[in-house]
């Protein structure tokens, strides 16, 4: 990919980056220069002629231009590239966006008079320091970033092409982004991201069954968190569904707060979904918020649940009717721990795999079909361009819509009757077989109110079937599943909003009463 270099004035940005191109093989440009060089006018004429706003809209426009281009270069954005929405999104989906550094010291310093820099000229400390935080939210929103005040040069350029090889997916949420990697057979990793955060201590939670299955890599991240002085505090939660309660919030609690954690402690979530809900929780609420990071062990959880910042605990009403959103700082998907996953568990994971695809990419969708009936026996290391293509599809999703209130609910295709399916079984039934199964039943329930068609059903139910997954609501069931409507999340008093797909690939929002859509799925 290409890469860009971003940041405040005077970081760096056009003199790394020839270098940068140099150590990666890749050309160079500057953005200011090829705006002066389209325009014919120089950068501070052009703000003096026609003035910021008319600047900003060709910056957007050329940026666009580059981004899209196919041509794979090493790009320096301007100083305040990055204030347009579209243009830093674009990039983090384009290249491999990096953040340069320094101090707000150094960089007044490295300014002087602020020479060519229109937007500097004339700015006293304080306005200097102003602009600088109103632009961080922008600048976090990158891959990695590379402090240059405090490496030389050339140590920044080998640092930079060094870490641009890696599989990064940005979630950019402003000053809560934060990444997803996926690696293989890499704790170091970890171990690295965790340190990175400079914890004060490491609360490693994780539950009896990864602890077994996961013993070898679990041990490195632990002994050598501990080998560098960090204090760890290790809880093992019971496994399973049935054990998502406050009272395994409250092991986590307990542990940690014996331990001596203070604000600046990190917890890491090793394990499921179950575990990262778990320990989010605990997180969020921990001396009111300290940070996480997910190492999520089951597909399911490195595609949809360690993505988004969801967190919480079941209830006797519902399953996650309490909890938070509360962003990990990283997640580190390692497709090693797929090695040890039960096959029916792998399974599992693709019904969610399968949900994205539908309501995001047809292209994704294509490729499963493809696929379809090899691809829970293939070797894991080969799912892992699927995994990040999930994440990067609920990254753009969660980065519109974080709090779930518009179109992150697309997300929860399936879940309404799913979750119904699963609690009846007492949970016995794995959540991406019952999301299999409530799949099929709203896709059916929307053909009966007129918002779908009966070949997309018969399509989905297809795939589903040669992933080897349920697809039926047992007929036990289906006369009962009306009463969890009422704790449904997405009910609204009287209605319910829907999740529709009608085409594969995108999805909408539809609110219907509970009558209709109780009689759309239950009555046959």
């Amino acid at each position: 990919m290409s890469i860009v270099l971003s940041g405040f004035s005077a970081t760096g940005k056009s003199t790394l980056g020839p270098l940068v191109a140099r150590e990666v093989g890749l050309p160079f440009l500057d953005l200011d220069e090829e705006i002066a060089r389209r325009t014919g006018v120089s950068i501070p004429d052009l703000w003096r002629e026609r003035g910021e706003p008319a600047f900003r809209t060709i910056e957007r426009e050329v940026a666009g231009e580059l981004l899209r281009d196919g041509v794979r270069r090493v790009l320096a954005f301007g100083g305040g590239t990055v204030t347009c929405r579209e243009t830093r999104r674009l990039a983090l989906e384009r290249a491999v966006v990096v953040t340069l550094t320094a101090a707000p010291r150094s960089l007044r310093a490295r300014l002087g008079g602020s020479g060519d820099r229109p937007v500097l000229q004339g700015l006293d400390a304080d306005r200097f320091t102003e602009l600088f935080e109103q632009r961080a939210s922008g600048y976090a929103e990158c891959h990695f970033r590379v402090t240059t005040d405090v490496l030389s040069i050339e140590e920044a350029a080998t640092v930079i092409a060094r870490e641009a090889r890696r599989s990064r997916v940005a979630v950019p949420l402003g000053l809560r982004s934060y990444c997803v990697e996926v690696v293989d057979d890499a704790p170091n990793v970890t171990v690295a991201t965790v340190a990175d955060l400079r914890p004060t201590s490491v609360v490693v939670v994780t539950d009896d069954v990864v602890r077994v299955a996961r013993a070898a890599p679990l041990l490195a991240i632990t002994d050598a968190l501990k080998a560098a002085g960090t204090p760890v505090v290790e809880v093992t939660l019971p496994n399973g569904e049935t054990r998502k309660t406050l009272d395994s919030v409250s092991a986590v609690w307990d542990a940690a707060l014996a331990g001596g954690i203070d604000r600046h402690a990190v917890v890491l979530a090793i394990g499921g979904g179950v575990v990262g809900d778990l320990a989010g929780f605990a997180a969020s609420t921990l001396l009111r918020g300290v940070r996480v990071v997910q190492a999520p062990t089951t597909l399911l959880a490195m595609v949809d649940a360690s993505v988004g910042g969801k967190t919480g605990f079941d209830h006797p009403h519902g399953k996650n009717l309490l909890g938070s959103f509360h962003q990990p700082s990283a997640v580190i998907a390692d497709v090693a721990h797929l090695t040890t996953l039960p096959r029916r568990l792998l399974t599992a994971g693709l019904a969610e795999v399968a949900k994205i695809a539908l309501t995001s990419d047809a292209r994704l969708w294509e490729e499963l079909e493809t696929r379809a009936d090899d691809l829970a026996r293939e070797p894991p290391a080969r799912l892992a361009s699927i995994i990040s293509r999930c994440v990067t599809l609920k990254s753009r999703i969660v980065s519109d819509d974080e709090l779930e209130t518009g179109a992150r609910l697309t997300l929860n295709f399936g879940h309404t009757v799913g979750h119904a399916v699963e609690a009846l079984s007492g949970f016995s039934m794995l959540h991406g077989e019952a999301v299999a199964i409530g799949m099929v039943a709203e896709l059916e329930a929307l053909e009966r109110l007129g918002m779908g068609s009966s070949a997309l059903v018969d399509r989905v139910r297809t795939l589903l079937r040669r992933l080897r997954l349920p697809t039926e609501i047992p007929a036990s069931e289906r006369a009962t599943l009306a009463r969890h409507w009422m704790s449904d999340k997405k009910r609204v008093a009287h209605h319910l909003r829907i999740p529709c797909v009608r085409t594969i690939g995108a999805a909408s929002v539809e609110v219907v009463t509970i009558d209709d859509f109780t009689h759309a799925v239950c009555d046959r």
